[in-house]
């Protein structure tokens, strides 16, 4: 049997806004997957995108149709000068996730922007996008979508950790693949540490001279969320309406909210992985070294650290991945990950408009 190769563009935008994730990747299937990021590249957002993006947050609808419109042309436009920029000849579709807006499944509702359309029609390529919305409507949670890739892409690790905005965990369980968010990380941290004028707390220093308020730590560990069954998913209104709140009520200074909330990271990932089990972490938070080190003195665990470019791009490689697993039409959505009512192919496909 002849093996069979894909040539592809994965595109990635976390809710920690700290730019647009982008790789070109080849995938090639004999009995199993395998894959080979060739170029890779991230590009910050300027400081307008990111008021934009946070803005789109309190949009209307109509302002959300434009911004959907706007955001799509921004991709198509990274996507060509990253094709010119690596001389890239070879591309059999783009995948692409969007930038979340909303995510609100227990209302059914799931907004991630970047016009499908507007991507395929710029680039004249084929672009499959908006992965989560099929699922929602499905009864599911609509995230988390990487433990397919973790499963099929990453299988040698018991469990697979991505410490972006958001960390999630995806691990076999009973012979079916269980994932689900655990707690908010960068999109907290980040948050208070732009408040002293940085864009991220470089290595977890700030954060390791903080001191540890012992009361909003208990608070945080007792937040309803983490005592709710699985499966379940976080979203922005989580950190603005409830996490933020609570943490502005202690009045404290940045570096201890930041020290405060690595360790309610690292005790709420801890309580969440069995001991003496291989555990890949990757995601911007594997930077955190102060929090990676926080991980290890709770959990006893073999912590792999993977190069750099599994680091950064692991989950624009997988939004590929989901890509062509949608265009093979093979499952790309798991059942027993979103709490949807099936197993299912999601996404939806645009063509390059012919007018």
């Amino acid at each position: 049997m002849k093996t069979k190769s894909w040539y592809c563009i994965g595109l990635m935008s976390g809710t920690s806004l700290d730019g647009l994730d982008l790789v070109y990747v080849s995938f090639n299937l004999d009995k199993k997957y395998a894959f080979k990021i060739k170029y890779s590249e991230t590009i910050p957002y300027s400081k307008k995108w990111i008021k934009l993006l946070k803005s789109g947050f309190y949009f209307n609808k109509a302002q959300l149709q434009k911004l959907d419109f706007k955001y799509g042309n921004y991709l198509a436009a990274s996507i060509l000068e990253f094709i010119e920029k690596n001389k890239i000849k070879k591309i059999d579709f783009i995948a692409s996730h969007g930038h979340t807006i909303h995510h609100k499944p227990a209302a059914n509702y799931t907004l991630q922007i970047g016009n499908g359309q507007v991507i395929a029609n710029k680039t004249n390529l084929k672009t499959i996008c908006d992965f989560r919305t099929q699922d929602v409507a499905l009864g599911g949670q609509g995230a988390p979508l990487v433990p397919i890739g973790d499963k099929l892409l990453f299988a040698a690790y018991t469990y697979c950790l991505n410490l972006g905005g958001f960390a999630n965990l995806s691990f076999d369980k009973n012979k079916e693949r269980i994932a689900f968010d655990i707690c908010p990380v960068n999109i907290v941290l980040n948050h208070y540490v732009n408040k002293l004028g940085f864009d991220y707390d470089e290595g977890g220093k700030i954060a390791a001279n903080g001191k540890i308020n012992q009361n909003l730590l208990n608070d945080l560990n007792g937040l309803a969320f983490y005592k709710s069954e699985k499966p379940k998913s976080l979203g922005f209104e989580f950190v603005t309406e409830i996490i933020f709140p609570l943490i502005n009520e202690y009045n404290l200074i940045e570096k201890d909210i930041l020290r405060t909330f690595v360790e309610h990271v690292a005790f709420q990932i801890s309580k969440k992985i069995q001991s003496n089990q291989k555990l890949l972490i990757t995601g911007g938070g594997t930077f955190n070294f102060f929090l990676i080190n926080r991980i290890k003195y709770f959990s006893k665990n073999e912590i792999v650290i993977p190069n750099k470019t599994i680091i950064d791009f692991k989950e624009a490689l997988i939004f590929a991945f989901l890509g062509l697993r949608k265009l093979e039409h093979k499952i790309n959505c798991l059942q027993s990950v979103t709490g949807s009512c099936k197993d299912h192919s999601s996404g939806v496909v645009f063509l390059p408009s012919k007018n």
